[in-house]
């Protein structure tokens, strides 16, 4: 089913970060200060600094967050309708964008990874692939069994079988040998599959799971999962917040 959607390079490649403004942990965390800069203001001069994207914007239903990526210079969206989620909200955006591949960039994560985005972008030079995301390999056990970090077991050819928040698989013989994957939650969609996917109603595995990406599965679209090494920092709430500060001392001092 995936090959209806392919297109072979060349592909114009554009990031849409979904920016809301409204979060039940830590809310209005994407104007919190990050040395200076509101988070979604990092995140959006990250994602530039890869140099992968022809284009960068940002889709948001609030209009202090659009003026902040203004000031930097960057492209804004504002949304007009309500989203269950951030993969709806760029959709809006989307609509009418020129564009072959589409990145979901989280907006609460400001350190970008560019080889890992390289990486994620490089997948659609195969032609059977609609759909990509990251995953990295699990190393303890009580990840495995921490219901928060998402799984995902794959093919020989790395693509997903299944997403769950049990461990999977489960292990019978202890000699098995098995390699756990965490799922790491940034998507890459051929425009034609993500403007599908938006239309299509939840699926039954989703609603149980509370994972959107069982949707694809359900309809048949498998994704293409990249491993990547590199530990996103991902915002959630004031204490998240606080490591990303330490993350920033650390790899970029000489910024602050």
């Amino acid at each position: 089913m995936a090959t209806k959607f392919a297109r072979l390079l060349p592909m114009k490649i554009v990031a849409l970060i979904p920016a809301r403004f409204g979060a039940t942990r830590f809310p209005a965390k994407l104007m919190a200060d990050l040395y200076g800069k509101p988070l979604i203001a990092r995140t959006y001069l990250s994602t530039v600094a890869t140099g992968i994207f022809d284009e960068v914007v940002v889709v948001t239903d609030h209009e202090e967050i659009a003026e902040v990526i203004r000031k930097e210079g960057g492209k804004v969206f504002l949304s007009q309708k309500e989203h269950e989620s951030g993969s709806d909200r760029i959709a809006e955006a989307a609509v009418e964008m020129a564009a072959d591949v589409i990145v979901n960039v989280q907006g609460d994560e400001p350190f970008q990874d560019r080889q890992s985005l390289r990486d994620l972008v490089d997948a659609f030079n195969d032609s059977r692939v609609a759909v990509a995301s990251l995953m990295m390999t699990i190393s303890t056990a009580s990840q495995i069994q921490n219901p928060n970090m998402v799984k995902v077991v794959v093919d020989k050819e790395n693509f997903s079988l299944y997403f769950s928040r049990s461990p999977i698989p489960f292990i019978r013989e202890s000699s098995s040998g098995i390699t756990f994957y965490r799922h790491i939650g940034i998507y890459a969609y051929r425009k034609e599959l993500l403007m599908a996917f938006t239309q299509w109603p939840k699926s039954t595995l989703e609603k149980a799971e509370m994972l959107e990406q069982l949707r694809l599965l359900e309809q048949g679209i498998k994704i293409k999962m990249v491993h990547t090494t590199h530990q996103a920092v991902a915002i959630d709430t004031p204490e998240d917040l606080e490591k990303a500060k330490e993350y920033f001392r650390a790899n970029f001092g000489d910024q602050m």
